[in-house]
């Protein structure tokens, strides 16, 4: 039976999306979108090639090329591992559906957006969101970038001790408030309070965006950010896997993505101490172990942010990383790398792209895959770990 590790590097999209015409940052539509590709490609043209060689070898180069037609420069290794490209079903470019399909329940509602204007939030949502934090109003109320809003809504939230609340294309309320000065506790309690009436109009997320520092020398958001996730619509691969005896390990915002329905054990922090819990958790866990990790700062530092060579800088960072996992899995363990969307750095606007994203397997040998559907690999994971899978989709081993 061996152990599952199922890797999601957030928003690392390679193309092709058969409906990506339908989904749009601004008014610009993600056709043509390949966040993958383009990064290579930015770095080709700059007399950079993009260093990610264990990547390439389980076949991401191969699979960006199903996926969308693009070859990239320089990748051009004969896969060793097997590899495909994953298509999306539920209507959405967002984190929990992404997460909740690869996990074998697509989504069966449309998530309810806020509308980009100012105010963005109906009366009886900020009236909700006051009484909870004791505060006479609220800053922000409107579509905004994470690091913006602190730049632009910072100082009068350390004069007024309003919490700072904006929204995006994504079905999202984020609420940003000083640890100091607000409190750290009391942001993630503000927005744990309230999530249950924002889940009732199927909004996806609350999240709390806890930040540090001051006017004169800048905000900067901790690591201390929470998700209040509506909860899936039915069980996931974390509850079959927990109800037949399985451990099921969380790295990163996977316990938040899920509201720990079928979660054990939850690790936290920025990637690169996720990464030494991963690296922990392939030296220590135990046979049978499910191990669910999200690298988020792919999406959350250099996509949102359009950051191409930082988001190239982090590919790199966790190909070396990778390349020192895989000599040290064992006989019969099962290692999956893949996506839940994409976030082209180089596109227009801010938002996630809708695409196709990599199927990167470690443990059944060279194989091509093809085209494949997200809950394939829920149901592949399952499959690998003889769990009786009730969710959509089917195996690929």
């Amino acid at each position: 039976m061996g152990r599952a590790f199922l890797i999601v590097i957030d928003s690392v999209g390679i193309g092709g999306a058969p409906d990506a015409d339908q989904y749009f940052n601004g008014d610009v539509p993600d056709t043509g979108a390949n966040t993958f590709g383009h990064i290579a490609q930015a770095r080709a043209e700059a007399g950079i090639p993009l260093k990610v060689g264990a990547l390439d070898a389980l076949g991401l180069g191969a699979a960006v090329e199903l996926a969308s037609g693009m070859k990239i420069p320089g990748l051009n290794e004969n896969p060793t591992g097997a590899w495909g490209a994953a298509t999306e079903k539920s209507n959405g470019k967002d984190t929990p559906s992404g997460h909740w399909e690869l996990a074998g329940v697509p989504v069966p509602w449309e998530w309810h957006v806020f509308p980009n204007t100012n105010p963005a939030f109906p009366p009886d949502i900020t009236k909700a969101i006051c009484a909870a934090a004791g505060t006479d109003g609220i800053l922000g109320n409107c579509y905004a970038s994470g690091t913006q809003v602190l730049d632009d809504e910072g100082p009068a939230h350390m004069t007024s001790g309003w919490p700072i609340c904006y929204t995006s294309v994504d079905s999202v309320l984020q609420i940003a408030a000083h640890e100091d000065t607000f409190g750290r506790d009391r942001l993630i309690k503000l927005c744990k309070d309230i999530a249950p009436m924002l889940h009732k109009l199927k909004l996806g997320r609350v999240i709390a965006r806890p930040f540090v520092g001051d006017a004169k020398n800048g905000f900067e958001r901790t690591e201390y950010r929470r998700d209040f996730a509506i909860a899936p619509p039915s069980d996931t691969l974390c509850d079959m896997a927990h109800a037949a005896g399985h451990r099921v390990e969380a790295i990163g915002k996977i316990g938040d993505i899920f509201s720990m329905c079928g979660i054990d054990e939850v690790y936290k922090g920025h990637d690169a101490a996720l990464m030494g819990h991963l690296n922990d958790r392939v030296d220590s866990a135990p046979d049978g172990t499910f191990v669910f990790a999200n690298f988020v700062e792919f999406d959350s530092l250099y996509g949102h942010r359009r950051d191409v060579a930082g988001y190239a800088a982090h590919l790199e960072w966790f190909n070396a990383e990778l390349s020192r996992i895989l000599p040290r899995m064992r006989g019969d363990d099962l290692l999956i790398v893949t996506a839940d969307h994409g976030n082209d750095p180089t596109w227009i606007g801010t938002d996630h792209t809708r695409e196709r994203v990599p199927v990167l397997v470690y443990g059944i040998g060279s194989k091509q895959l093809g085209q494949v559907a997200f809950v394939d690999v829920g149901a592949s994971v399952a499959h690998h770990l003889n769990i009786p899978f009730t969710g959509e989709g089917r195996s690929f081993l």
